[in-house]
């Protein structure tokens, strides 16, 4: 059976719509069992979100009405719900729920570096959306306290898509697709700054920069704050026509740092990715970009490892000890040489010296939430200079421990070897022909296996 929350409600059988709870709140209980498929909901849950914390006395009573009818609606179409204890749970037996669809393609788009592939799966998401989280039945506080992160996933999907879009050289489908939504969310740095970039390729310079000066207006004046690292660098960049902003780029630049492109498709990766691609051991000359402790807090902000506040802190920091600077600047270039040759060479040396790495990252985590909502683990503050290190690190870790560990493939291209992620096997080259592979070569090889692919050489900035 197959159930859309994004929305108005509705429930099918055999694509054809069936009725199943008549009334508003039934139809949120069946929701909020939904969003938790075989997990249990307890009825005091329950009763907390359909009266926000205010119930009636009799609603208890109310609940086990509700779930009756559902079950009575529900078990022709072998949908089950079970009383547990206190509770009710939806047994997860192959019903679809257009929400967890959603989150799983728009998840699998973002680790995606192939543009026409993202944009095919982020199309498929976004056309699940037929509006906010249960949209005639819910209201905006029982949306939030249900699944809160929803509508920042479709903005994330849509900037994702856009920028896939960009990389497609499809800038005027960008302008206006993002031109509205800005009006909807003005403070939004990462839509504001693509959409600058469309516009900005579409030979409106004008409007990009008359874009920035209202933006940054607004975060001022909203949120007293300046825009962020990433907008201010598309608008130097716009402001010098600077020409990476009119193709794909292989070399970005942050903070006035320049780092590598981020295409592997995790930051553990794109961290091996700056030890790749000038020669892999005879570097040329100048390619090592990873030339100061304050570049390796900037990419490691860039990748979203740390905030930016914290990039300032440790900009801060370095300078007042530039001896533990430098040494925690040497070992991450430890660490990423050994997780190198960890991912290429099958290297059980390597492995349990990235292990050392990650033990020693793991006992400084601590539990907060992101910015859309989500737990996640990140490295204290107090470790101070270390924590770029111990921030990558810990995302190695979590590589070698996914089962995408198995779909890491390396360019063959003797002057590349780059890694990426590939869970087609199909992949002809790494980033979009960053090396200068030809469209007819054949595919990279999984990592420990040397391909046999015919080679030719590429030339890049800084090496990728």
């Amino acid at each position: 059976m197959e159930f859309r929350l994004l929305g108005p409600f509705e429930a099918r059988h055999d694509g054809q719509p069936v009725e199943i709870g008549r009334r508003r709140q039934e139809r949120c209980v069946l929701a909020v069992l939904l969003l938790a498929a075989g997990r249990l909901v307890t009825t005091e849950r329950l009763v907390d979100l359909l009266w926000h914390g205010r119930p009636p006395a009799a609603s208890r009573g109310v609940v086990q009405t509700y779930v009756g009818r559902l079950r009575s609606s529900l078990t022709p179409y072998g949908v089950h719900i079970r009383t547990v204890g206190d509770g009710y749970l939806v047994e997860a037996d192959g019903h679809q729920v257009d929400v967890e669809e959603f989150g799983r393609l728009v998840s699998r788009a973002g680790v995606l570096t192939d543009p026409t592939e993202r944009v095919r799966l982020l199309d498929r998401a976004l056309a699940l959306w037929r509006g906010p989280l249960l949209a005639d039945s819910a209201d905006e506080e029982l949306r939030q306290r249900l699944h809160g992160p929803t509508e920042e996933l479709r903005l994330v999907g849509i900037e994702l898509r856009a920028e896939a879009r960009l990389a497609l050289g499809q800038h005027a489908l960008v302008v206006s697709e993002l031109n509205p939504l800005v009006g909807q969310f003005p403070t939004r740095e990462r839509l504001v700054s693509t959409l600058m970039t469309a516009l900005h390729r579409a030979s409106r310079q004008g409007d990009a920069l008359a874009l920035y000066r209202t933006t940054r207006q607004r975060l001022v004046d909203d949120l007293g704050v300046e825009p962020g690292s990433r907008l201010r660098e598309t608008h130097r960049r716009i402001l010098r026509d600077d020409h990476p902003l009119d193709r794909p780029a292989y070399e970005v630049r942050v903070r006035d740092e320049a780092l590598p492109w981020a295409v592997g498709g995790h930051p553990a990766l794109d961290f091996c990715n700056t030890f790749a691609g000038w020669g892999l051991g005879t570097p040329l000359p100048g390619a090592e970009w990873l030339r100061g402790y304050r570049t390796l807090a900037v990419w490691a902000g860039y990748l979203g490892l740390v905030d930016d506040v914290e990039v300032d802190r440790l900009e801060t920091l370095a300078r007042r000890e530039p001896a533990q600077a430098a040494a925690a600047l040497d070992d991450a270039r430890v660490l990423r040489t050994r997780l190198y040759a960890c991912l290429t060479d099958r290297d059980e040396r390597a492995f349990a010296d990235v292990g050392r790495f990650a033990e020693a990252a793991a006992r400084t985590l601590v539990f907060g939430r992101d910015a859309d909502g989500r737990g996640r683990w990140r490295p204290d503050p107090a470790t101070g200079l270390r924590v770029p290190l111990h921030a990558v690190a810990w995302s190695a870790a979590e590589l070698l421990a996914d089962l995408r560990r198995s779909t890491v493939r390396v360019c063959t291209e003797p002057t590349c070897g780059w890694l990426f992620l590939d869970e087609t096997g199909q992949r002809r080259w790494c980033s979009l022909a960053a090396c200068g592979r030809p469209t007819g070569a054949a595919p990279c090889a999984p990592v420990g296996r040397p391909g046999s692919a015919g080679r030719v050489s590429g030339s890049r900035r800084g090496g990728h």
